[in-house]
């Protein structure tokens, strides 16, 4: 069966069963209705703010939920019905157990009991009093019934006066003074509506606040709020703070941390005689034999004796200490430590033990490719890295990767063409700021790290080049707060030289200078920053950002002292040096679709990067690429473009097409499946250009008509997923090429394999 005929069948294969899902009311008994869910409408004799808001939350009450409908079709209740027919065939159990769902009959619906908790809803919201009426809309034809609230509200119950309530005997404890200060930073202000959940929170902000303060032993139920609501006729009431009786004396009173040890190696046994102890800064290190210096790792830790016990800075603790890279597990173990006898019950304290357990020092990863371009160069790339999480045991990472790469260029209309790449690179990074001067204190969140790298590449084309490059940088990296990374490298340098350039290359260069040019560029020197935010972590959120923004500049600071040459182009130490700069973004929103697995996300891409001053092009390593399976996956890795340009049957596709700009845009819902395997429908859209006119590469460059010079393509996708780790498998045809008309080539679809999602 050819792919034309698939569609065929499957066309009509979906037809019929979206007509068999359409009707259902033969399966539904006899006497029943179909539950469809139903309407609350708030009436208010005075604005309600947030009427919205107040309707949806109401909404929410009604039960049973109704059946869920896709297009006006009933997929899941349609799949259940089958399903409970004898002998149900494999497709219906799959579809049943995936998206089936128990029929929701009027007969299960409770009006009194709704109405009750419509009611107590508003009388939790400050609106006593209410009045709640129900009606019913019953459809005999299609066998549907719907339920209807109207709810009428006045008046809503608003602060006259927030204050604490002492009990008689407790007056001297110093928990009520933390009380009084912390009703100055309360939201309850005056003529606040009477809100059960604002209550809540009231009651946990105090709590935390409390926390924060000292109470160890202190807990957010020990607190009690009485609402007193017969004031007059006016609907004010007063509000009174109190705490419950029979709470422990040491919940009210602060605690101090008085000791402070730590085991920078928990799985050592360090209760033998041989357990070496050494004291920094008040903070006892014990363990074995050195594994961490006690004073490369105490400035992770900011909890400090003689201070009150705090929270956040045992959080803060614990993330900065995972922070390092060294250890798997940080855990924090307080006790208390008995009053003395001539100690006063008003003063606690407390002893911390921070226990570290260590990730594997030495790790040995290998990395296998398999690579399949536009220009037909096929082939396998092999990495290694060896790394060492602790060397000179102070948290430093010791990293070095070693690449092998070999492409061979295959098919009738090319001459055998092959590549070759090795690489090599060695980086160092410390768990710490090597800056003059002491700023380490303005990074309370996190301790930044400073990342040393330097690496050579090897790359021959045969009969064509060789190309060496080198390169070293120094930066630094660190988070701001959980969603927010910075990363700033203020020395980064990198040196290409061309060699050994056959006659066939140079014809090459010759009949494209702009080729030339990015080639000719053999030295960069210049900074690179990067902001990343990222909500993959934040919780109860359904919907998840992801913003990246990247900036390169070079050439400026050496440009200062560049040495003109005749033909206008100045050198550096001999060396011409590129300028440029250079800036992108890049945006994705996921959004959860229910809580199965099923989610919508979309991606926005654009860059752009300028050569000035001694360069008229962007080196070739600095220039956008796009297609591939992080791009757009309907068009082979690094084929699209630029523009509108179409390369000749006859050429052997020498160089990747590159642009100076690059825009792309990505749709994908992705689904469960079974098991960790996952499924996703995607369309991908996208393209380069160039920023000037390249007369060898016509129709490259960015113009007004750049919207219809983007490539498009839809695809399916299959992935593995085991605990995060993703294998995937992406198929994909293009619909539109930036140089054609529209064209559905599903029939030279482009298989994509990769590790990881896409975005």
């Amino acid at each position: 069966m050819n792919i034309k005929n698939f569609f065929k069948y499957y066309l009509c294969f979906a037809l019929a069963i979206v007509m068999s899902a359409c009707s259902i009311k033969k399966h539904i008994p006899e006497g029943e209705f179909l539950y469809r869910g139903g309407d609350v409408t708030v009436i208010d004799t005075n604005d309600v703010e947030n009427k919205a808001d107040l309707e949806n939350e109401l909404q929410s009450l009604l039960y049973p939920a109704p059946n869920t409908r896709i297009l006006w079709m009933y997929l899941g209740l349609y799949y259940h019905y089958k399903a409970q027919k004898e002998d149900p065939n494999f497709i219906v159990r799959f579809m049943n157990k995936k998206i089936g769902e128990e029929p929701a009959y009027f007969s299960d619906v409770k009006i009194d009991v709704t109405k009750n908790l419509i009611e107590n809803r508003l009388q939790n919201n400050g609106f006593f009093y209410s009045e709640t009426a129900s009606s019913i809309k019953k459809d005999s034809t299609k066998a549907t019934a719907e339920t209807n609230y109207t709810v009428r509200i006045g008046k809503p119950y608003r602060l006259n006066k927030y204050k604490i309530e002492r009990d008689t005997t407790d007056r001297n404890y110093p928990i009520y003074t933390e009380l009084e200060n912390a009703l100055s930073e309360t939201f309850i202000k005056d003529s606040f509506r009477y809100n059960l959940r604002g209550f809540k929170a009231e009651r946990e902000r105090i709590d935390q606040y409390l926390k924060e303060k000292g109470y160890y032993n202190f807990n957010a139920s020990f607190i009690l709020f009485q609402a007193d609501t017969n004031l007059n006729n006016n609907r004010t009431y007063n509000l009174y703070l109190k705490l419950k009786n029979g709470v422990p004396q040491k919940s009210k009173v602060p605690y101090e941390v008085e000791q402070i040890q730590v085991f920078p190696n928990a799985s050592q046994d360090t209760s033998a005689v041989s357990a070496d102890s050494v004291l920094v800064n008040n903070i006892t290190f014990i363990q074995n034999e050195l594994f961490f210096k006690p004073h490369r790792l105490q400035p992770f830790v900011i909890i400090e004796p003689g201070k009150r016990y705090d929270p956040t800075k045992s959080k803060y603790t614990s993330r900065r200490l995972s922070s390092i890279g060294t250890y798997k597990f940080v855990n924090i173990d307080y006790q208390e430590i008995e009053p003395k006898e001539e100690d006063s019950l008003w003063k606690r304290k407390l002893k911390a033990d921070i226990y570290l357990s260590p990730l594997t020092k030495r790790s040995l990863r290998a990395e296998l490719q398999g690579v399949t371009k536009s220009n037909n160069f096929t082939g396998p790339n092999v990495g290694l890295t060896y790394t060492n999480r602790n060397i000179f045991k102070g948290g430093e990472s010791f990293s070095a990767t070693g690449s092998f790469g070999y492409e061979k260029q295959l098919g009738r209309k090319t001459n055998g063409s092959s590549s070759l790449q090795l690489g090599a690179k060695v980086s160092l990074t410390f768990p710490r700021l090597i800056f003059p001067g002491n700023l380490e204190p303005y990074f309370k969140y996190s301790v930044p790290k400073t990342k040393i790298s330097t690496g050579f590449d090897y790359f021959n084309r045969t009969k064509l080049y060789n190309l060496n490059s080198y390169s070293a940088s120094f930066g630094y990296m660190w988070n701001a707060n959980r969603y927010v990374t910075h990363q700033l490298t203020p020395f980064q340098i990198n040196f290409v030289k061309l060699g050994n350039t056959s006659d066939e290359f140079e014809q090459i260069l010759d009949d494209n200078p702009f080729l030339r040019r990015s080639f000719e560029q053999q030295f960069l020197a210049g900074l690179t920053y990067s902001f990343t935010y990222n909500e993959v972590n934040k919780t109860n959120n359904k919907g998840e950002i992801n913003f990246q923004m990247n900036f390169d500049i070079a050439g400026n600071s050496i440009n200062l002292f560049g040495k003109e040459q005749p033909d206008g182009i100045k050198t550096f130490l001999g060396l011409k040096y590129a300028q440029y700069v250079k800036g992108d973004v890049d945006f994705s929103y996921h959004y959860e679709l229910g809580k199965n697995g099923h989610g919508l996300i979309g991606r926005i891409f654009g860059g752009i990067g300028v050569p000035y001053g001694n360069s008229r092009a962007l080196p070739f390593v600095k220039q956008y690429f796009a297609g591939g399976s992080y791009s757009v996956r309907a068009f082979q890795i690094r084929s699209l473009g630029p523009g509108s340009h179409q390369p000749d049957d006859n050429e052997n596709g020498y160089f990747d097409q590159a642009g100076d700009i690059r825009l792309e845009a990505n749709l994908e819902y992705r689904f469960p499946i079974i098991s960790v395997l996952k499924g996703a429908v995607f369309l991908d859209a996208g393209n380069v250009w160039l920023k000037n006119e390249n007369t060898a590469l016509p129709g490259g460059k960015f113009s007004d008509n750049f919207i219809n010079e983007i490539g498009i393509g839809p695809g399916v996708g299959l992935r593995v997923d085991v605990q995060g780790f993703v294998i995937r498998f992406d198929f994909a045809a293009p619909i539109k090429r930036p140089s054609l008309d529209w064209k559905f080539e599903y029939k030279n679809p482009v298989f994509n394999f990769a590790i990881g999602y896409p975005f």
